[in-house]
């Protein structure tokens, strides 16, 4: 049965070039992950507040190593891409941000991003959001991008809304979370936003 309408992107709009370096033009750089970062993601979720907001922890630097391989293989599947948020001028990680569940012939995809505790509090996740949303948007042509944090989140909540995306709604008990069922707050910016 034939589609009525065309993709909005097609196969091959990501991974038909190399994972591209981004810049805030501010101080920060997205860039693919290496290994050699995988000290510095494992020491990032040994934070409680990593465990609080998210489900994943890492037990090792060899476990982390096998995400950032994970990570880096993403990109040609097209199904989400991951980037280091780097200071410009030292390489330090402070954090990172992500397109994940990725569906080109819709041009939708989420958005994810986290920072290392001594980032928090500089406006890092909202920059390099705002970054990857405008790329993602402007030079790749996705149509939407959604972004969801638990409502009891309020930094991730303000890290929605200055990077441009929109409050559409709670998603009620989404997200099993090491202390329960989480409420989600779900964002969401669109093409022209």
């Amino acid at each position: 049965m034939p589609f009525l309408t065309s993709p909005v992107l097609p196969a091959g709009a990501l991974s038909r070039t190399p994972q591209p370096v981004l810049r805030t033009g501010d101080g920060l750089i997205l860039r693919p992950w290496r290994a050699e970062d995988a000290p510095a993601v494992h020491a990032a979720f040994q934070d409680p507040l990593m465990h609080q907001w998210h489900v994943r922890a890492a037990e090792s630097v060899a476990e982390v190593t096998g995400w950032i391989e994970e990570w880096r293989a993403a990109w040609a599947k097209e199904d989400n891409a991951q980037w280091a948020v780097t200071d410009a001028e030292t390489d330090v990680l402070l954090g990172r941000v992500a397109l994940r569940c990725v569906v080109l012939a819709d041009g939708v995809a989420e958005v994810a991003y986290w920072t290392t505790a001594e980032a928090r509090g500089r406006g890092v996740a909202a920059r390099a959001t705002t970054a990857l949303s405008r790329w993602a948007l402007d030079e790749i042509g996705f149509h939407r991008l959604e972004l969801m944090h638990a409502t009891a989140n309020a930094a991730s909540c303000r890290v929605a809304v200055k990077s441009g995306f929109a409050l559409e709604g709670t998603k009620r008990s989404a997200l099993l979370h090491p202390d329960g069922w989480h409420d989600m707050h779900l964002h969401a910016r669109v093409r022209g936003d």
